[in-house]
């Protein structure tokens, strides 16, 4: 059994990850699904909305679930996940060819919620005090196809070592492509993977906590950067939350919200300096966002 898109997380969940079947992660972001599943050489059972309408070389091996649905697709009811399994002992599952025809990416810890990463607070906070971290990055949020999303990679590699990475949601699939390493004479990871996109919340938690402990006033005093992939949805309602909560200088790519009137736009960018990633912007580019997130701007 292997976990794909944000399903990720799930090897961090006990009741998971004591079957020794669950073997690994296979894919990345829910729209490169149809060349993945396409390879994929068993079933798949789709358990969220980020399905996208099959092709028909795979679509008999595709099964949905819960509230997901697909036409022409079987759905699973009842948790009666019999169907799935006889289908997949019908396919001839991965060979050594197949193996390497997929490289593996660099190993990846998971389970960083907020309970775990408040547990280290006071690690961070030590480090901060010391100047062994300089500042903490928020880097995730959805992915999509568009090219100009190259930019969180590009920004990632440029990161400094004094630094480190929250990430969430699919936009994660941007990073994990190289070695993070830890913060010298910390053992602090460079690069946390706090979860699905929902789990927003768990990153709001931690710098919350971090306030607390810091004596400090709010979000915005923290040398925080949040650095926001952007697309629609469940998005919006991520950054409302984090507009009531009085965080400023949040950047979103590939473009801002659309659905925004210019009117509307400027108050947010006024009151809150919400602002475009520079991949949108010709005279910026990740360095000088890069320069700016590190004064805190």
């Amino acid at each position: 059994v292997y976990s794909h898109g944000e399903l990720l997380p799930a090897h961090s969940y006990p009741e998971l990850h004591k079957h020794a079947h669950f073997k690994g992660h296979f894919g990345g972001a829910w729209y490169q699904q149809k060349q993945e599943f396409n390879k994929f050489p068993g079933s798949i059972l789709m358990t969220s909305n980020c399905v996208l309408a099959p092709w028909t070389t795979y679509s008999k091996n595709l099964f949905t679930t819960g509230a997901v649905g697909v036409s022409g697709v079987q759905h699973v009811e009842h948790k009666d996940f019999s169907k799935v399994v006889a289908r997949a002992l019908e396919l001839p599952g991965f060979t050594g060819e197949d193996v390497a025809r997929f490289p593996a990416l660099a190993p990846l810890t998971v389970g960083y919620g907020h309970d775990t990463v408040v547990g280290v607070a006071g690690s961070v906070i030590d480090a901060v005090k010391a100047g062994k971290l300089e500042h903490i990055f928020l880097v995730g949020g959805c992915d999509g196809s568009e090219p100009q999303r190259a930019y969180y990679t590009d920004l990632a590699k440029m990161l400094p070592n004094e630094t480190i990475t929250l990430t969430l949601g699919c936009a994660k699939f941007r990073l994990l492509d190289q070695e993070w390493g830890t913060v010298a004479d910390t053992g602090l990871p460079r690069l946390m993977d706090m979860g699905q996109c929902n789990d927003a919340y768990s990153a709001v938690v931690v710098a919350q906590a971090l306030v607390k402990a810091l004596d400090l006033k709010d979000m915005n005093e923290l040398p925080l950067s949040l650095d926001i992939s952007w697309f629609e949805q469940k998005a919006v309602a991520v950054l409302l939350s984090l507009l009531h909560l009085g965080v400023k200088n949040i950047r979103l790519g590939p473009r801002l919200p659309a659905f925004l009137t210019p009117e509307a736009l400027q108050v947010l960018v006024d009151n809150f300096q919400l602002k475009p990633a520079g991949i949108t912007r010709k005279e910026f580019s990740p360095a000088e966002d890069l320069k700016q997130m590190m004064q805190n701007k």
